[in-house]
């Protein structure tokens, strides 16, 4: 991928706090749903707790699309991306900790909501390995997109 363009990509991912991630559920329809994540580089990871529809779906089948979009006030700055990927769900603790810590970082008000010790949460890691992007940027034309196999 050039250059140019994975930088445009992870500027997006840095500075965009949620992001709209679609699995498919059991009946076969996609469901989307709104997410907070954390990323390194095009990694990107997010939480949830463990019965979620969105984990319970993962669970059935892994492959979701997501979109990340910049804000705008006209569509001559509309600015975003769609990833195709794999969700996998982390089970390794040191890779549990650095989501963690990568989540503090980016919310530091997310500590008001950790679980108390002994609480009956049990969350779920995902980690999204990125397979197909499609950037959209209309401050080059209106809809233009760059489609990057990864």
């Amino acid at each position: 991928m050039n250059k140019k363009l994975l930088n445009q990509i992870i500027s997006i991912i840095n500075d965009v706090d949620d992001m709209t991630i679609a699995t498919v559920r059991a009946d076969g329809y996609p469901q989307a749903t709104t997410v907070s994540y954390m990323n390194e580089g095009l990694t990107i990871y997010f939480m949830t707790t463990s019965n979620a529809q969105k984990a319970k779906n993962i669970a059935l089948n892994n492959k979701v699309s997501l979109t990340i979009n910049r804000d705008y006030e006209n569509w001559s700055n509309i600015e975003g991306l769609s990833m195709g990927g794999l969700a996998i769900l982390v089970s390794d603790p040191e890779e549990k900790q650095k989501i963690g810590d990568l989540l503090l970082k980016k919310f530091p008000e997310a500590v008001q909501y950790e679980p108390a010790e002994g609480a009956d949460i049990d969350l779920a890691f995902f980690r999204i390995e990125p397979k197909v992007i499609s950037l959209l940027d209309y401050e080059q034309s209106f809809g233009h997109t760059e489609l990057i196999k990864l």
